[in-house]
């Protein structure tokens, strides 16, 4: 039996979905993945960057509720979040091309609706 993504605390459908255009369709494939490589396969599936969605991810994963993350803990999961945005900034032939508009357009301060 497949568990859906959503079912993961923190979680609904509009992560579920994001998930699915990124090739994780469970919330098992999720696990197995751990929050770093699942998040890597969001942004190279086109996802925008967002700090406070990788804190929710992440403390989904641990049960936690999402603001649950503060001091030294947040500034680490900062830097791993700055670390998979600068990776996936570094290989745009991997990226898809709404990946690389979004990159430059968020570059560019222009952010474009959803």
């Amino acid at each position: 039996m497949v568990t859906p993504v959503r079912s993961i605390r923190n979680l609904g459908p509009a992560t579920e979905a994001a998930f699915g255009r990124a090739g994780i369709d469970s919330a098992e494939a999720r696990h197995a993945l751990g929050p770093d490589e699942a998040y890597a396969r969001l942004l190279a599936a086109g996802e925008r960057p967002h700090f406070i969605a990788c804190q929710v991810l992440v403390s989904g994963l641990m049960g936690r509720p999402w603001n649950h993350c503060r001091g030294a803990e947040k500034a680490a999961l900062r830097a791993r979040f700055d670390a998979l945005v600068a990776a996936a900034r570094a290989a745009p032939g991997e990226q898809g091309p709404p990946a690389r508009l979004a990159a430059v357009l968020d570059t560019l301060g222009v952010v474009p609706r959803r």
